[in-house]
């Protein structure tokens, strides 16, 4: 992905499509079992796409409108919120990576051809990378899906326009990471620095409420766990975790998502920077080259 961002955008993201495309052949064979998360004022339904990225349909239960968040696979998407009888015509994209952005183009024509579905309008942080953007955000912009209040997230560092967005109402809260918060795990640094994925995992996100669900771009819950174990064996919250996805197949590995904002805290060393325990693994002393020696040492794994 790095030697990618070298190359002309519109090049990097057929190369990666083209990637994409390829290593998911295999799952597109068979169809992936749409989870639900149902809460008192919204719904959100997880779709997988690709081999291992989650797409997002968010619904406001009063109103019965929705938003999806990075629909890279546009008719799969559609096919949902024909099922679940919502409106949709929000888009919230994380960030311009293909498999998250790459859906934005096939999903503006489809709208383009069915009039009455009303107009498309597609989020996403001040970028040209991304496709058909009409509402450029950036951090604390809000606005509303329905009666469920949105407030942004910028969180650049594994690109430098990245977008969480952060959807709550009075009883129910969610977070959609993108490639920022993984479970148990975060972005690599592609197009940022130790101290902005510091400033979006410990500054922001770690503020948010312990009880809000987040929602990430990939199932990596794993290797991501397998890493943490490593670096915190006597962490028992991370060891229960990782036995469970141990004993998981791939739909069950899928299931723990979403995670809280509460559980990572106690099991993602990247939001425990500041403890002593993952300090001493890396031989730091600070938060910040604690957070630059773990993806370093991540990024090894």
């Amino acid at each position: 992905m790095s030697l990618l961002n070298l190359l002309p955008h519109r090049l990097s993201q057929r190369l990666t499509a083209l990637y994409f495309t390829v290593a998911s052949f295999s799952l597109q064979r068979r169809q992936q079992s749409v989870q639900t998360t149902a809460m008192a004022s919204m719904t959100v339904k997880k779709i997988p796409a690709l081999k291992d990225n989650f797409m997002y349909l968010v619904v406001c239960n009063a109103t019965r409108r929705a938003a999806v968040v990075d629909p890279v696979e546009p008719d799969r998407v559609l096919e949902v919120v024909k099922e679940e009888g919502v409106q949709l015509n929000q888009v919230l994209t994380t960030h311009h990576h293909w498999d998250h952005a790459g859906g934005n183009e096939a999903l503006y024509q489809r709208f383009r051809e069915n009039a009455d579905w009303g107009e498309l309008r597609v989020y996403g942080g001040d970028d040209a990378r991304i496709d058909r953007l009409t509402n450029r955000v950036k951090q604390d912009d809000t606005f509303e899906i329905g009666q469920l209040r949105v407030r942004c997230l910028s969180t650049p560092c594994h690109t430098t326009s990245h977008i969480c967005y952060y959807v709550e109402s009075d009883q129910d809260r969610a977070v959609f990471t993108g490639d920022t918060l993984f479970l148990a795990g975060c972005g690599r640094f592609f197009e940022g620095t130790p101290q902005q994925m510091h400033d979006a995992l410990i500054g922001q996100l770690s503020s948010l409420p312990d009880d809000t669900h987040v929602y990430c771009g990939h199932e990596y819950a794993l290797q991501n766990l397998r890493f943490c174990h490593m670096v915190e064996p006597s962490n028992e919250d991370t060891r229960a975790l990782l036995e469970r996805t141990q004993a998981a197949d791939l739909e069950g590995r899928r299931a723990l998502v979403p995670s809280t904002i509460g559980q990572e805290k106690r099991i993602n060393v990247f939001m425990r920077v500041r403890e002593p325990t993952v300090q001493a693994f890396v031989g730091k002393s600070n938060s910040l080259d604690t957070m630059q020696a773990l993806r370093a040492a991540k990024d090894k794994f």
